[in-house]
């Protein structure tokens, strides 16, 4: 009798790419997430392959859909730009985000912070930073070896990653570019844009009148020129010598 051998059934991992859950709390926090995501798209606009996302998942082990967390804002260094429903790391060369960002808001726990620590320390972040716009406090993590060391003074600092630049004011915390630039929101961004617009059109309106002034001189000239001609002519005609006139 031939005995039937039934072949092993390969069950799909499913990897969700939402939990259902809002991205923020309150517009605050929603506010900084945006800044923060779109002014690093924008610092790194011409760099094919540094890939910035927020608030998508990420799944470091593959087969383990559990083991995930959303940071914020994530960068990755090494990896294209590109349309993801998540960031599935066996699928992008094994490298993990460096540099994660988390805004918080009321809701967050002390063990959901150091949950998401502990995820960060142990699956290859190298930058963890952490801020809090209620109390407008700022907290640094840099990889140390298979740990994180908290960065004592972040007032000043520059990412080793980003390049970017963190100050803290009185109210608030401002962040520059390598070159200087403010980070700004998307409101100021449009603002900046239409007084650049403004200042260009005002530019291009004075060269303009300066051209039409410099036109209206050129025809008085002309017709000063056209005047002396005409009275050189009837000098002429009454026999006047005109030759060093």
């Amino acid at each position: 009798m031939v005995q039937q051998v039934t072949p092993e059934t390969t069950i799909e991992v499913i990897y969700p790419e939402s939990d259902g859950q809002p991205m923020a709390d309150n517009t605050e926090q929603f506010a900084w997430i945006v800044k923060i995501k779109e002014n690093l798209e924008i610092l790194f606009a011409s760099s094919a392959d540094v890939f910035i996302a927020g608030d998508l998942f990420w799944y470091p082990v593959q087969g383990n859909p559990n083991i995930k967390q959303a940071p914020d804002t994530m960068v990755v260094f090494g990896r294209p730009k590109g349309k993801r429903g998540s960031y599935l790391q066996w699928n992008e060369d094994n490298i993990p985000p460096q540099v994660v960002f988390e805004i918080l808001s009321p809701g967050n726990t002390l063990k959901e912070m150091t949950k998401k620590l502990q995820f960060y320390q142990r699956y290859g972040v190298e930058e963890y930073y952490i801020y809090d716009p209620d109390k407008n406090d700022l907290n640094g993590l840099l990889s140390s070896g298979d740990r994180f060391e908290v960065i004592e003074e972040m007032n000043g600092w520059v990412s080793p990653r980003l390049g970017i630049r963190f100050q803290i004011t009185s109210d608030t915390l401002e962040m520059f570019s390598p070159t200087g630039n403010k980070f700004l929101s998307p409101v100021e961004i449009d603002q900046l844009r239409e007084q650049e617009r403004q200042a260009k059109e005002a530019a291009l309106q004075a060269k303009e009148a300066a051209l039409e002034e410099k036109e209206v001189a050129l025809q008085e000239l002309e017709k000063e020129r056209d005047r002396y001609q005409e009275l050189l002519a009837k000098l002429k005609d009454k026999g006047i010598n005109t030759d060093n006139l």
